[in-house]
């Protein structure tokens, strides 16, 4: 199979990390504070790696046509993405290529997710339910 997922781009700001934070309960300071996130070796304040997977979830469950339709979905964080306090902030660019047919006829896809052009997760695929 040669089909690929069309390229998203997902802008990632400052205020997202904010509203991020509220929503999920994780305000670790890596994600808000540049003086914290550079204390600790991190070029700047990075997004929260969930939000980073949910962004590429958002690209997945596009292409399947329906959240119900993505059977699994699985990502390693490979780098952070770094935020720069912008009213730009950055982009993570998310593409997928389907790969095989599982035994039951679902699809399997492997996707990719960069920022800057550098990789930020490794071994991200996902199982989409036959159409």
């Amino acid at each position: 199979m040669s089909e690929t997922l069309e390229p998203q781009t997902f802008r990632v700001t400052r205020a997202d990390l904010i509203r991020y934070a509220g929503a999920s309960g994780d305000f670790n300071p890596i994600h808000w504070s540049d003086r914290a996130a550079v204390d600790l070796g991190l070029p700047s304040v990075i997004a929260h790696g969930m939000f980073t997977m949910a962004l590429v979830g958002r690209a997945v469950t596009a292409y399947a046509g329906a959240a119900h339709a993505v059977v699994e979905y699985s990502v390693r964080f490979a780098r952070p993405v770094p935020v720069p306090d912008t009213d730009e902030g950055t982009e993570v660019v998310v593409t997928g290529q389907v790969r095989d047919t599982t035994p039951d006829g679902n699809t399997k896809i492997v996707l990719t997710a960069t920022c800057n052009g550098e990789k930020v997760l490794s071994m991200a695929q996902a199982i989409i339910r036959k159409r």
